[in-house]
Parts: structure tokens; C-alpha cells; sequence
């Protein structure tokens, strides 16, 4: 379907101003300190909206209401558990990272165990994250594809120059600022959504109750203990909790947000505030999709769904007023576009102060610092443009297990975390060997197992405290 032209202008003039936005915010950064961690300066309610913003893509944004177009509402006790895991990381991981002025998650593991250990985590999660949030890209063009008829190479291009202009020339700062923007246009463009939605039920709110009660739409609550299900309660709030300590604890996409703040109490209460708000976000996105299922069992659309997220596109493409879809294309970008600019500062970060520095003999000047992340903001950009143009030569099962593949490696990083923190006698080489050994064995249970994703941040973070416990038996500690 062809967008219309006010709606193409309402979409180019949103990429524009986010451009402009990240431009003119992030024009003061001068040095290293304010481009990757914006100063250090940053209030806490701005580092809540961007957490918040950096962890909803695109792909979050349509699955969410289709799982509860298609299902119910159980998917919410996994946010549950996210609520659990981010106050733990506050109490256990947060303190670590303010003893000295920081500028990645993964510098703690040089402390502790070497530069070697740190060298390989932060290589792990720079190779993962490219390729992950390169195949995000791919399937937020499938969606920009469906929804417009833009081919999809353009589709990707589009989106990631855009991100890797405001990023290049703002930094973390443009990046944080950008995010706030984002949040608040993909929730509005949802709740104007949700408002039609409503409009075109012949009652309203109660009939989205009634009819939803009757279809079983309203289920929250999932006590079956089945390894394989995602959805039971025990997987939403203990899976959920690791995946969260994982993901907001040791992974440097969202640790080099809390490294933006004034002060450790600052960065605590926008990590945990962000659970609640995060649980808050998904309730909401998913009574939209129980919204959507009464909508189109009062008006089918023409053809069935192949995919259960194919139905709030749908409803966006066919179902918006002029005007009113332009914002909920730009919706769209905004969610795609807040996880891709995070990952660009976030790997360029990662590389320099992880892997590049301490390859050089002397210590460049500030200024080369600087132009070197900012050079590595580039050619990250434009690997995951690249990643996301050639998605559409892999099948669809491919895609699926990278991404799973990308999610599991913070687990195992969070067991070289718990080594550091919970043991002494545990070394450099005793680490290796349990980020090796976990790697190869979240692998297998990734490939070979049916257990569910819930479960792969717990069962790789003990799989490699247990390694790494043994094997320091073998290896004299230095």
C-alpha cells in the first residue's frame, strides 16, 4: 500500500527533527568523557526515559499487542520478573561501577581478573550486538516494507543513516535526548491507536472486557512449571529476573546510561523506577493487542493473518486517517531507532576503551580518542546496515537463532560477574575457560534443547560460575 503524501512528510519531517534534535543537543561534546558518557551529568528522569526507550524495538512495538491478539495476557510475568532483576542490580552490580569514573561495564573485569578477560567479554558483546541489532534492523524493514511498500533495502538504509548522523555528531547525549523524544512518540502513537480502536467498538471499553473475558483474552496468570513454555509464572519471574540482572546489570548497551548519571543514587532510582514503568508500558501494549483481537472479530480484515504481528501493522496501514498514520510510521522508526543508537555509541564505547587502548603503547591525546569512537560510530553503523540489508537472504529459523544467540551471551557474562564478585580465589585463566566452556554450552542447549528462552540468562550465568569455580581448582591464581 502507497502512503500517502501528507503522510510521507509528516514521517521525513520527524527523521528530520530527530536528526536536528541529536545535532544541536550533543554539539557541545568535545571530549571523550561527554561523548560516551555524556559528562556525567545527566538527571536521573532522563536516564529512566532512555532505558526505557533503548530496550523497545520495533519489533516489541508490533509482537507485544500480537501475542495478545493471538493468546492472552501471560506474557506479562516475565516483566514481572525484569521489576525483581533490576532492583538486584542495584543492590549487588550498580556499586561496582561508581568506584572510579568508568567508561564500560566490562573495565570492573580488568580489576578483578585481567585485561584479557575484560578484552573478551567486550569483544563478545560488540560482535553480538552488531549482529543482533544489525537482523533488529532487517526485520524492522520487513514491517517498513509491509506497512509502505518501500523496498527493503531502502527501508534499512534509511533508517540506519539517519541514526548514524545524529550519533556520529551528538554522542551519548544526542543519543539519551533522542531516546526521550522516541519514547514519548511511539507511547503517544500507540495510545492514539488504542483510542480508534475503541471509537470503532459499538461499546467501547466494556465490550473490549466482555469479549476479551469471553475468548480467555484476559488470562494473566500461567502456574504450570513446563521447562519448554516461556509463559508460566515461574519462568516470568525467575528467568525474567536473570534476564534482566543480565541485560541491565553487566551488558554495556544499557551499564553506559548508569555512567551518565551525577551520582550512584541517581542511576538506581531510574534503573528500578524504569521496571515498573517498563511493566506499566507492556500491560498497556498488551490490552492494545486484546483491543485488536475484538476490533477484527468485528471487522475481519481480508485476508487471515500470517503472523500474529502482522495485525497492528495492519491496522496502522488500513485503519489510520491521513495524518494520523504518519505519526504512527514515525512511531515505528522512533522504536527502531532508540535501540539502533544506543548499540553504535555503545559498541564504538566498548572498542575503544576495551580493545583499542589498551593496544597502543602510548596513550593517544583526547581529541584522537574522540574522532576514533566517533570513526568506530561509522563503521558500526554501516556493518549493521549491512547485516540488516543481507537478512533477506537468510531463512527466517537463521535470524531467529542469532538473535537468540545475541540474548543468551549476557548470561554468561553475568557468570564472570558473579565470579568476581562472590569469589576470591578464582582467576584470569580460570574465567577464560568458563566463558569458553559457556559459550559452547549455551550453544547446545540453544540448538539441541527444547528450554525455553526465559531460562538461558540463569542457566548461563550457572553454567559459568560452576566452570569457573572448578576450574580455578586447576589454575593457580595470580
Amino acid at each position: 500500500m502507497n502512503v500517502g503524501a501528507l503522510d510521507l512528510s509528516i514521517l521525513a519531517f520527524y527523521l528530520a527533527a530527530v536528526v536536528g534534535l541529536g545535532t544541536w543537543v550533543g554539539r557541545k561534546a568535545k571530549d571523550v568523557a561527554d561523548y560516551m558518557v555524556a559528562g556525567r551529568d545527566l538527571p536521573w528522569w532522563l536516564i529512566l526515559c532512555s532505558i526505557v526507550a533503548t530496550e523497545t524495538s520495533t519489533v516489541t512495538f508490533l509482537s507485544i499487542p500480537g501475542f495478545a491478539y493471538q493468546h492472552d495476557l501471560t506474557w506479562l510475568q516475565i516483566p514481572m520478573g525484569f521489576v525483581m532483576g533490576r532492583i538486584a542490580v542495584v543492590w549487588l552490580l550498580l556499586p561496582h561501577y561508581f568506584r572510579g569514573e568508568l567508561f564500560t561495564s566490562y573495565e570492573v573485569l580488568d580489576r578483578r581478573f585481567g585485561g584479557a578477560t575484560k578484552q573478551t567479554a567486550s569483544a563478545l558483546f560488540v560482535v553480538t550486538r552488531c549482529l543482533a541489532d544489525g537482523l533488529r534492523l532487517f526485520l524492522t524493514a520487513i514491517v517498513l516494507r509491509e506497512m509502505t511498500g518501500i523496498a527493503l533495502h531502502w527501508a534499512v538504509a534509511a533508517i540506519g543513516v539517519a541514526t548514524i548522523v545524529y550519533t556520529f555528531l551528538g554522542g551519548m547525549r544526542a543519543v539519551i535526548w533522542t531516546d526521550v523524544v522516541q519514547l514519548f512518540v511511539y507511547v503517544g502513537g500507540a495510545v492514539v491507536a488504542f483510542v480508534l480502536i475503541l471509537d470503532r467498538l459499538p461499546e467501547g471499553w466494556s465490550q473490549l472486557l466482555a469479549m476479551g473475558q469471553e475468548a480467555g483474552k484476559l488470562r494473566v496468570f500461567d502456574l504450570s512449571l513446563d521447562w519448554k513454555q516461556p509463559y508460566g509464572l515461574w519462568a516470568g519471574l525467575l528467568g525474567g529476573a536473570f534476564v534482566a540482572l543480565g541485560s541491565h546489570g553487566v551488558d554495556q548497551l544499557m551499564v553506559q546510561r548508569y555512567l551518565c548519571a551525577r551520582r550512584e543514587s541517581d542511576a538506581g532510582r531510574a534503573l528500578w523506577v524504569s521496571g515498573f514503568l517498563v511493566f506499566a508500558q507492556f500491560a498497556f501494549f498488551l490490552v492494545l493487542g486484546v483491543g485488536l483481537y475484538c476490533f477484527f472479530e468485528l471487522f475481519p480484515p481480508a485476508a487471515a493473518f500470517e503472523r500474529s504481528d502482522q495485525a497492528f501493522a495492519y491496522f496502522i496501514v488500513h485503519e489510520m486517517p491521513p495524518g494520523v498514520l504518519g505519526l504512527l510510521l514515525g512511531a515505528v522508526f522512533a522504536a527502531a531507532m532508540s535501540t539502533l543508537s544506543s548499540s553504535l555509541n555503545s559498541c564504538a564505547t566498548a572498542a575503544v576503551h576495551d580493545i583499542w587502548l589498551p593496544s597502543r603503547k602510548q596513550t593517544p591525546s583526547a581529541s584522537t580518542q574522540l574522532w576514533a569512537t566517533r570513526a568506530l560510530t561509522v563503521v558500526f553503523g554501516v556493518v549493521q546496515i549491512g547485516v540488516g540489508i543481507a537478512g533477506q537472504w537468510l531463512e527466517s529459523t537463521v535470524v531467529s537463532s542469532v538473535l537468540g544467540i545475541a540474548a543468551f551471551t549476557t548470561g554468561i557474562v553475568l557468570g564472570i560477574f558473579f565470579l568476581g564478585i562472590f569469589t576470591r580465589r578464582v582467576g584470569q585463566r580460570a574465567a577464560l575457560t568458563a566463558l569458553a566452556v559457556g559459550l559452547v554450552g549455551m550453544t547446545c542447549i540453544y540448538f539441541f534443547t527444547p528450554l525455553a528462552w526465559p531460562w538461558y540468562a540463569l542457566a548461563g550465568s550457572a553454567m559459568t560460575f560452576a566452570v569457573g569455580l572448578s576450574a580455578s581448582r586447576l589454575f593457580s591464581p595470580r
